[in-house]
């Protein structure tokens, strides 16, 4: 089945919304580049469009009402948002669902050493990553040091103008033959991942005086001793903002837009309805790169507890309500597919591929090899998709992620769907996914958030 290249169907209306949409997508993305960084953007812009803070309704004892619209924050690094719908909750909500971890670099608990007058910060890789692309490019630090006298101090270095950057150094190719002899996968060890950050020595000092110096800068610019490493949480991200790519700049290039592009589309569709019959729900989640784990993953019960709170303010908990209305709602998880390439061909297979500019990509199943692992969405879910988007005039398309017997993957669809609730992964298509810098389409990210807006309104 043939699906249209949708940037031939765009009037100029739809152009400059496409425009806008994604200029404002790439600031986000600039902004974000942590879970944390994420949350305290959604939450800034809901406090705009009207958004409560669910833990303040909580305390003033406040009875939530349809038109109602709330958030609730989790750690600092998972947010539910909700809009109270005119129908009976009991019936059932519509969720959004979307992770705003990426594969990265995360510091060791003990991570500042010195050899031969180097200072490094020794890292452990998150996700899935070829580790061979992290190295001699510019990386940057962003996360948070928590101290003991609970104050938190956060860092963000390498990402202005006038910052230093920093990275990870590289065998030269005279001396790599033995490097170059080795699989891929190997080529580059995880030990061998550590930042390079400094060289001046502090004067005076005859051991360790690189680290020292190094000690005294953050100690000067942050108050940070080097045992508040044990208590922090600090990420190595590539440096530099989301550019447009492409001469006709119809793509944008940039970090983290797995899965970040379908948490700011199924953000910006949540903040943009005003009225709604089901209630509305955009859950935007920790941890999916390293299996939803956690108590900010999708695995924990954060959001059963926020559906249980938002009940009770609302004046109609109880176990049984709690459970009617979780299995009675239908989400879509908002996850990217693999955009085909026909640099790597060989690992599609060309009529259940994801294309760009085709639209939103719906995987009815997902897992690996024979499903395994798989959420696999009924035919009659697909088939009320298919009316609302034809209504609403969104392109799509439906693809699986490669071929059989060599691709797959997996998302949070499967533990929503333990409730026993409708659901399917749809997403933006992304080309060199978990690459340090990711390739996604303007016009698939605009019919992505006509899309999570069309299944709200319905």
């Amino acid at each position: 089945m043939e699906r249209k290249n949708v940037w031939t169907s765009y009037g100029k209306k739809e152009l400059a919304e496409l425009e806008k949409l994604n200029k404002n997508y790439r600031h986000f993305l600039d902004n974000g580049k942590t879970e944390r960084e994420c949350v305290k953007a959604a939450v800034k812009q809901a406090k705009k469009e009207g958004f409560k803070d669910l833990k303040e309704v909580i305390r003033s004892g406040e009875r939530l009402q349809a038109g109602d619209r709330v958030y609730d924050v989790f750690m600092e690094k998972a947010i539910a948002l909700f809009i109270i719908g005119s129908k009976d909750i009991e019936k059932g909500m519509n969720i959004l669902g979307a992770h705003i971890d990426s594969p990265r670099l995360d510091l060791k608990q003990n991570p500042l050493y010195e050899d031969t007058e180097l200072a490094y910060l020794d890292t452990h890789y998150y996700g899935g990553i070829k580790k061979y692309q992290w190295v001699t490019i510019p990386l940057a630090l962003h996360g948070v040091v928590a101290k003991k006298d609970g104050s938190v101090a956060e860092i963000n270095i390498g990402e202005e103008e006038d910052d230093p950057v920093f990275c990870i150094s590289d065998l030269l190719i005279h001396l790599s033959g033995e490097q170059m002899e080795k699989k891929a996968a190997k080529a580059v060890e995880g030990e061998a991942l550590n930042l390079l950050i400094g060289n001046i020595p502090l004067k005076e000092e005859e051991k360790d005086a690189v680290k020292k110096n190094v000690l005294n800068l953050l100690k000067e610019k942050y108050d940070i001793e080097e045992e508040d490493f044990l208590s922090a949480e600090l990420e190595v991200v590539p440096a530099g903002k989301a550019r447009e790519c492409g001469l006709d700049r119809s793509m944008i290039l940039a970090y983290g837009q797995d899965d970040r592009v379908c948490a700011y589309t199924s953000l910006e569709a949540i903040l943009d309805m005003k009225k709604v019959k089901r209630t509305a729900c955009c859950i935007l989640v920790d941890k999916e790169e390293i299996g939803s784990v956690g108590a900010t993953g999708m695995q924990s019960r954060f959001f059963e507890n926020t559906v249980a709170e938002l009940l009770n303010c609302m004046g109609v908990y109880s176990d049984l309500t709690l459970r009617r209305t979780l299995a009675n709602s239908k989400m879509l998880s908002s996850d990217v597919s693999a955009a085909y390439d026909p640099e790597y061909a060989s690992v599609f297979e060309k009529k259940n591929a994801a294309y760009f500019a085709k639209g939103i990509v719906f995987n009815k199943y997902t897992g690996s090899r024979g499903k395994s692992g798989s959420n696999d969405a009924n035919a009659e879910y697909m088939a009320e998709l298919r009316k609302i988007l034809e209504k609403h005039n969104v392109a799509f398309q439906t693809a699986e992620l490669g071929k059989v017997d060599i691709g797959g993957g997996g998302t949070i669809a499967y533990i929503l769907a333990l409730y026993g609730m409708q659901v399917i992964d749809c997403g933006v298509a992304v080309m060199s996914m978990h690459a340090p810098w990711e390739i996604v389409s303007k016009a698939d990210v605009y019919e992505a958030k006509k899309c999570y807006m069309a299944f709200l309104a319905e």
